[in-house]
């Protein structure tokens, strides 16, 4: 989890003049973010999470449902910003599902549908467990009727469609456990919890009895190997693939860049206040958040790290700005994964990766002269 309890807004540099000093302060003021009550919602979504999975762990065991591993925090709010307001922050948690034992995921591109590359399946299949467990029956080599005389079934395959594990199916079966699971879990005592529509993930809304509400949302994924890089039962933005397709998704990446950065960074680092505040800027235009936390990923590895201090921070404003426009410019934003020779060690992708051409973000408007032509109105008007 990234720690920016250092970080607080009424500290001044003495390297800043007085007019600089001013503008930062009123930035500072205007797009204001509580860290230290960020991190304590982060806690609070955390351990909500571990007790709910300690819960599924006792009555999914003999059941061979998938296996849910320890949540891993993903998205803004788990990166130390939010480009939204405190009340409308949404927490976001990844699950990662595991083959139950006697059972195994493979992976396969999604060849059925018109979604990018990026999208695949996740394909269930039986393994040989006669030689590692005495006795433990096996779903591949024992009949039906001897699994049934043992009361041995596999509930994985309900939560397939066909061969394939189906997203809207794990979402439902989840969702009902959240119910049925909610009044023994301690978070119980203190907020009224209520399950919001979702065909792809789980997303709660907490509410104490200030009435103060948090918002949390469960997202499901599959590991690609021992990458950090997962499939995820989250939609686009720009639409809702087939229950069967699951999408690269880079989250635990991401948030493993910013922890990296949160670690060499010096004490009242400015990158997240600047990441927050451009996001302000942009707030109700065309360009995406993504393209901005990108943006603002790949200065971090080209402006040294010492640069990033609260001083500079309108300086680093202005670079992130100007850098954005150049790609506009250019019709070019490289995806920051893609054959990136300054990614931090710790991070762990594919191998494929390394050698691959980055992918464009903005592919759109170098195939759409019109549509670059307006981003770069709008962009010169902000």
């Amino acid at each position: 989890e990234v720690d920016n309890s250092r970080d607080s807004e009424s500290e001044e540099s003495e390297e800043e003049n007085p007019a600089e000093r001013n503008m930062t302060w009123i930035f500072s003021r205007r797009f204001q973010l509580s860290v230290p009550k960020l991190a304590s919602r982060r806690r609070v979504v955390q351990e909500l999470l571990s007790d709910l999975l300690l819960v599924s762990h006792r009555l999914f065991s003999d059941c061979f449902f998938p296996v849910l591993e320890p949540a891993i925090g993903v998205g803004s709010a788990f990166e130390g910003w939010s480009p939204h307001k405190e009340e409308d922050v949404v927490y976001c948690m990844f699950v990662p599902l595991k083959p139950p034992h006697g059972h195994a995921f493979h992976l396969e591109p999604d060849t059925t549908g018109d979604m990018p590359q990026t999208s695949m399946r996740v394909r269930v299949g039986l393994v040989c467990t006669c030689t590692r467990e005495r006795n433990m029956l096996c779903f591949l080599h024992h009949s039906e009727k001897q699994l049934k005389r043992n009361h041995v079934a596999s509930h994985l395959y309900t939560l397939c469609t066909g061969p394939y594990l189906d997203v809207e199916k794990i979402a439902l079966w989840f969702q009902t456990f959240v119910i049925s699971a909610w009044s023994v879990v301690p978070q119980s005592h203190d907020y009224n919890m209520q399950v919001l529509p979702s065909s792809r993930s789980c997303k709660m809304k907490l509410m104490k009895a200030s009435r103060r509400s948090l918002f949390v949302e469960i997202i499901f994924s599959v590991q690609q190997g021992d990458s950090d890089i997962f499939l995820s039962s989250q939609s686009t933005e720009a639409r809702v693939p087939p229950s069967t397709t699951w999408l690269e998704s880079f989250a635990v990446a991401e948030a493993k860049f910013f922890r990296h950065v949160a670690r060499q960074a010096p004490p009242r680092s400015c990158h997240l206040k600047c990441l927050r505040l451009c996001a302000r800027l942009l707030e109700g235009s065309r360009f995406s958040i993504y393209a901005l936390k990108t943006t603002v990923m790949h200065l971090l590895t080209l402006i040294p790290l010492s640069e990033w201090q609260h001083g500079y921070l309108l300086l680093r404003v202005d670079d992130t700005m100007r850098y954005l426009r150049c790609c506009l410019e250019e019709k070019r934003l490289k995806h920051f994964f893609f054959g990136n020779e300054d990614m931090p060690e710790e991070i762990s992708l594919p191998p494929a990766f390394q050698g691959a051409q980055p992918l464009n973000l903005f592919q759109h408007l170098a195939q759409d002269p019109a549509a670059q032509a307006e981003a770069m109105k709008e962009f010169d008007k902000l």
